[in-house]
């Protein structure tokens, strides 16, 4: 691989980074995490063995790589020693290998209820979060009034903020936690004592490890399509999931990065509400949600599906700098006479959408302009190299990669390690 990759999801999140992730880290000395929360679910499969990751880095699952959890996440300690405790009941190592940068917000208890108690009260109008208390923990930080890694190191400190945040919270609260200021503040200042020795300063680390000409990955959680700034507003997440993350996210520089990897499925999905221009509602959604397995690693929520949208990957492609696609799931598709691809938009009147559409009242009207693709039978989960596949899953691979002028240099064929494809050698 080359000395530093952003792999970045280029839908609406769940495209299968996890896997893709734990495959480049192999040859990686780092992977770093640089925004989200335990809202995001990395799954890969081991040997039959499933890890389902939500704050540590998939690079975890191998030894000899370091990985980082960066300034732009915000950590839920309480998940992230529940992971620790989950990889060593399965024999990994993990404090030798993970780094946690002092500078990453703290995700509260309280965090989650205000969440929750947010999620209510818009009824109608619910964004359709996780619940996990990533927006609130995001809020207090832009705020100014959140606490940070570092921060756990002071005890009156954090007696004093839990101290303030619990005089702000309705009665609700006693029964969502049924804890003291004092417990709280109590069980994370303990959390520090267990991470301190390895609590670093982000950007110093990595610019260590960069003039060593050591390898560097950095994984993003959820999608480009949840991106505050980018994505389809107010149904996003509350970080930045694009290639601009990387920097505000880790540190580091982003004139340093040498290939922006994509990862799209070769359908669409999408959890929670907000407009899908591409939805399938009927019977052959509901073939896509059973036969891909179509569920929320983080919540267990039934995802959305739809056609692969074209119009939603050049868009996400020109946003991110896409130097290469990952095209995973290919072999859901199998078994469907006729495919659909999505490639442009016309408006309620039929006229032409120029661009992705801002406002997602222009995108909830649009109708999907369709092509029609020749489908497969054959079973391709044992497929290893792309000269393997059937023709029709040939021509759907390179339909793609010409609408989008980049190319879909790899293919994942199925959840396991080795159903994988490379069309291009190495990274």
């Amino acid at each position: 691989m080359k000395q530093t990759v952003a792999i970045i999801g280029a839908q609406w999140g769940d495209e299968g980074k996890g896997k893709i992730v734990d495959r480049f880290a192999r040859p990686a000395d780092w992977v770093v995490r640089y925004q989200g929360g335990s809202n995001a679910g990395h799954t890969v499969v081991v040997e039959d063995e499933k890890y389902v990751l939500h704050l540590i880095p998939s690079g975890i699952l191998h030894e000899n790589t370091l990985s980082m959890i960066g300034p732009g996440v915000v950590v839920n300690l309480r998940d992230l020693f529940e992971e620790i405790e989950m990889l060593r009941k399965n024999d990994k190592s993990v404090l030798e290998r993970l780094r946690v940068a002092g500078r990453a917000h703290v995700l509260f208890p309280f965090h989650r209820y205000i969440d929750v108690r947010s999620e209510d009260k818009r009824g109608e109008d619910k964004i359709g979060t996780t619940g996990k208390g990533i927006g609130p923990a995001y809020l207090d930080k832009v705020r100014r009034r959140g606490l940070r890694i570092c921060d756990l190191a002071d005890r009156d400190k954090v007696h004093s903020h839990c101290e303030k945040i619990f005089s702000e919270l309705d009665e609700g609260w006693a029964e969502f936690e049924k804890s003291s200021v004092e417990e709280l503040a109590g069980e994370y200042s303990e959390y520090y004592q267990q991470l301190k020795d390895i609590v670093v300063d982000a950007p110093s680390e990595l610019d260590a490890a960069y003039r060593r000409g050591e390898k560097i990955l950095f994984e993003g959680a959820q999608g480009s399509l949840l991106d505050i700034d980018f994505g389809t507003y107010p149904y996003v997440t509350s970080s930045n999931p694009t290639v601009g993350g990387v920097v505000t996210g880790s540190g580091f520089p982003g004139h340093r990065l040498k290939s922006v990897l994509g990862i799209a499925k070769a359908y669409t999905t999408r959890v929670g509400e907000g407009p899908f221009p591409a939805e399938l509602t009927g019977e052959m959604g509901q073939w896509l949600q059973d036969k891909g397995g179509e569920f929320g690693a983080t919540t267990g929520r039934p995802r959305r599906c739809g056609w692969l949208d074209l119009k939603i990957l050049r868009y996400t492609a020109r946003v991110n700098g896409f130097t290469d696609l990952v095209l995973t799931k290919l072999d859901v598709l199998s078994g469907q006479e006729k495919l659909k691809v999505a490639v442009d938009y016309r408006g309620p009147s039929g006229q032409p959408i120029n661009g992705f559409p801002a406002r997602s009242e222009q995108l909830a009207e649009v109708e999907p302009v369709y092509e029609e693709l020749e489908g497969w039978d054959e079973d391709i989960t044992d497929c290893s190299k792309f000269s393997e596949l059937p023709a029709a899953a040939r021509d759907y691979v390179k339909y793609i990669e010409e609408n989008l002028q980049v190319p879909v240099s790899y293919l994942s064929v199925g959840p396991g390690r080795r159903q994988f494809i490379e069309r291009k050698a190495g990274l």
